[in-house]
């Protein structure tokens, strides 16, 4: 994946590889955009309006027209495309030039049927809507059964109706004609195929077993599931069959179960592994603080807390809170971790639900995005904090100890009379 910088004066146009209606329409509200958001969906709906009459081409277009037309910045923008070209909705192509330009290829959501059958899109789908909204959705797509036992099927057949005669045909057909078109959803494989064949005995497995959509199937469900070979080979021998075949639907049942038990009846959900390549700072330098800072942006806001826990599991109450802070507030991962690591040493090593909530709500209405910027702003805070009152200092737990990233030029100041009733409005959450 190779990522580029973009500015508002970089050139696109929209190219449609599909034939889109109305049905997808409501497949992209109804099933995709529980996943990847209103944002992302409002940015596929965008170029779909970008394109000319005949829906094939659009004119050529800066991105400020998308950002005025969308009212978003362009690195919501960016994010929202990301989202869209992993869910095989967009492919993007770049041209480096005095005014760089991109392409933007529409390709059609997949049907509802393989939506629901999608080991990744169903699992995630179910996790964020909940129960009652699922089978809502189902409800919503299923066609309605009749009864035809006691009907004949009296349809004619083709032969029945039409005949064939000699004819010329005087050209040839146009292979570029459009036609309905799809992406699969790409995923890196995590499992070690080799490992895994060699584990299972021969007398267990046939050597058709692992064909190529088993293989995918099970590079899928590792992934939602975030399962590796050892894991995945106890799983796959509750889903061999006589023949030594694999089940998929076993598999798919075996995996979830597994999943739920390990995690309290819970299902997973999508959310970035790590900071966006786009919003990471440039390498090179060696100091203390960009040490901290790679090692925030590099880091999944799991395996940070993990650390933090000296590699014990989180809770589940965590992890939910990790969610939220991701999901809900719109936090960027990297952003996260330096939330985490600020909150565990200001509030006595605890993630205090309603602390966390109260900062990360400020960071997200300020919208911080980058690991500078919520280190910033973390100090900037912590200035603040040294004015604190008798009873602020009892609300606030004796929090002396301060993460090591902090700069030591920090300086008391006296705070406005706002800054302080802003202070004691926040910390009276805490208390």
């Amino acid at each position: 994946m190779k990522k580029v910088s973009i500015l508002p004066a970089d050139t696109y146009i929209v190219v449609n590889k599909t034939m889109l209606n109305d049905g997808d329409r409501k497949t992209l509200t109804m099933l995709y955009q529980p996943i990847i958001g209103y944002q992302a969906i409002s940015l596929y709906f965008s170029f779909w309006a970008d394109l000319d009459q005949r829906e094939i081409m659009s004119n050529e277009f800066t991105h400020h027209h998308l950002m005025s037309k969308m009212q978003l910045k362009l690195t919501d923008i960016v994010t929202s495309r990301e989202k869209l070209e992993a869910l095989g909705l967009v492919k993007t192509y770049f041209k480096k030039d005095v005014t760089n330009s991109y392409v933007y290829e529409l390709y059609s959501p997949i049907s509802v049927n393989e939506f629901l059958s999608n080991p990744i899109l169903n699992v995630v789908l179910y996790s964020n809507v909940g129960k009652t909204e699922y089978d809502k959705l189902i409800k919503y797509f299923s066609l309605p059964k009749i009864n035809l036992k006691d009907y004949d099927d009296i349809s004619v057949s083709f032969s029945d109706i039409y005949t064939t005669i000699p004819a010329d045909l005087k050209s040839e057909l146009d292979t570029n004609l459009p036609k309905r078109e799809q992406l699969d959803l790409v995923i890196e494989a995590s499992i070690d195929f080799n490992l895994l064949i060699e584990s299972i005995p021969n007398n267990l497995i046939s050597d058709r077993a692992f064909n190529k959509s088993v293989k995918d199937l099970i590079s899928k469900l590792a992934f939602v599931y975030n399962l590796d070979s050892l894991q995945m080979q106890e799983i796959i021998r509750h889903a061999l069959t006589e023949k030594g075949t694999i089940d998929k639907e076993l598999l798919r049942k075996a995996c979830r179960n597994f999943y739920q038990f390990e995690h309290a009846g819970s299902l997973p959900t999508i959310i970035y592994r790590s900071q966006p390549e786009y919003l990471k700072t440039p390498v090179g330098d060696t100091s203390k603080r960009a040490r901290m800072i790679y090692t925030f942006e590099n880091t999944t806001p799991y395996d940070f807390l993990r650390s933090k826990y000296n590699n014990a599991e989180p809770t589940t109450r965590d992890l939910k809170l990790l969610e939220s802070l991701m999901i809900d507030q719109g936090l960027k991962p990297g952003v996260v971790n330096v939330l985490i690591d600020y909150v565990l040493l200001v509030n006595n090593h605890k993630l205090t639900k309603a602390f966390v909530e109260t900062i990360a709500g400020q960071w997200s209405r300020l919208k911080i995005e980058t690991v500078e910027e919520a280190m910033n702003i973390a100090e900037k805070e912590h200035k603040k904090y040294q004015h604190k009152t008798p009873s602020v200092r009892k609300n606030l737990k004796k929090a002396e100890k301060i993460p090591s990233w902090f700069g030591k030029d920090i300086k008391i100041e006296k705070a406005s009379i706002d800054e302080q009733k802003e202070i004691e409005a926040m910390l009276k959450e805490f208390s």
